[in-house]
C-alpha cells in the first residue's frame, strides 16, 4: 500500500515537473501564455454607460461589464432603455442569456414584434434563447437587463428593414 501511495505521489510531481515544462518551452518559442480568467467585482457607481451600439434602436444605454462583446469569448452587458424601446424580430448566432434588473421586459418569439405575444418579466425574472431563434421586445417603463454569451455578438434581424444601421436618415 506504501508503495503505491509514494508511486502516486511521484507521478503526481512529474505530471506538474512535465506541464510546467511545456509551459516554459512555450513561452520560449514566443508563444503566448494562455490568459487566465478574470475577477470582476464591479460596484453599481463603476459601471460605465454608454450608446448601445447602432444595431439597436436608438434611445439605449449600454454598458460592458465583462469579455468584448465584438470577439470571441464571454461577454455580460446590460442594457437600459426608455419606457416604449422596442426592438424587431431578430436572432442571434450565439444562444443569449438575460436577466432583467428593472422595469418590465417583454420578451416574445416570432418573425415579426407583436406586443401581444410577449411575456412580460420584471426585475429578476430570466430568459435564454438559444442561438437563431427569432425573438423580440418591447419595454414597459424604465428597464435594464443584463444580457451574457459568447461572442462575437451579433444583432440580425429578420426583416433587414428593420435594422437600424440599414434606414435612411
Amino acid at each position: 500500500m506504501r508503495k503505491a501511495a509514494v508511486l502516486a505521489v511521484v507521478l503526481g510531481c512529474l505530471c506538474v515537473f512535465g506541464f510546467a515544462q511545456e509551459k516554459k518551452a512555450a513561452a520560449a518559442k514566443g508563444k503566448p501564455a494562455a490568459k487566465k480568467p478574470m475577477h470582476v467585482i464591479m460596484s453599481e457607481a463603476e459601471i460605465k454607460w454608454g450608446d448601445a451600439p447602432k444595431s439597436l434602436p436608438a434611445g439605449a444605454n449600454m454598458a460592458v461589464l465583462q469579455g468584448d462583446p465584438g470577439k470571441a469569448g464571454m461577454y455580460t452587458i446590460r442594457l437600459k432603455a426608455p419606457d416604449g424601446y422596442k426592438v424587431a424580430a431578430h436572432w442571434h448566432p450565439a444562444a443569449e442569456h438575460l436577466t432583467v434588473i428593472s422595469g418590465t421586459f417583454n420578451l416574445g418569439t416570432g418573425d415579426k414584434l407583436d406586443e401581444t405575444k410577449t411575456t412580460a418579466m420584471a426585475a429578476g425574472a430570466f430568459g435564454s434563447m438559444p442561438a437563431k431563434m427569432h425573438h423580440f421586445a418591447w419595454c414597459k417603463g424604465e428597464t435594464e437587463v443584463q444580457v451574457s454569451g459568447m461572442g462575437p455578438f451579433k444583432l440580425i434581424y429578420v426583416n433587414p428593414a428593420d435594422d437600424p444601421t440599414k434606414m435612411k436618415k
